[in-house]
């Protein structure tokens, strides 16, 4: 059972919950983000900040990392979803949009790699315009 009082649960990080599930309906089990990531399922970010790591293993790892995380969102649109060949293998190109701790604009690009067992995420590979951080986080 999920700890829905974790901080990961989150209202300013929705918009990304809700369309990552609209992305992967019908492919995972649960009403929310976190209800469809196994407990031992594999984070990879292909793009790298000072201390942010390039691999998170475990749904509760990931969690508390995203407990943490301080953009606060607003929407989430343009969604796009490409089935792979491979099985179990979607693909989901989204943006988020919404504003940093310093209430300056955010908007941002990503595309994530899903791959689905059991309908449980196990494994995700993301990639995001990683200038789009760099200078919304910037001094002005």
């Amino acid at each position: 059972m999920i700890n829905r009082n974790h901080p990961a649960f989150k209202k300013g990080a929705e918009p990304f919950y809700s369309i990552i599930m609209e992305g992967l309906k019908g492919a995972v089990d649960g009403g929310h983000f976190w209800d469809a990531v196994a407990e031992s399922a594999v984070f990879e970010f292909l793009y790298r900040f000072p201390g942010f790591a390039a691999q998170i293993e475990g749904r509760k790892a990931y969690m508390d990392w995203f407990g943490g995380y301080s953009m606060v969102l607003h929407t989430a649109d343009n969604l796009k979803i490409h089935r792979s060949t491979e099985t179990g293998v979607i693909i989901l190109e989204y943006q988020v949009h919404g504003v940093t701790p310093a209430n300056r604009p955010y908007h941002n690009s990503f595309c994530s790699i899903i791959t689905i067992k059991d309908r449980k995420i196990v494994h995700w590979r993301d990639y995001m315009d990683s200038l789009a951080v760099v200078l919304a986080t910037s001094p002005a």
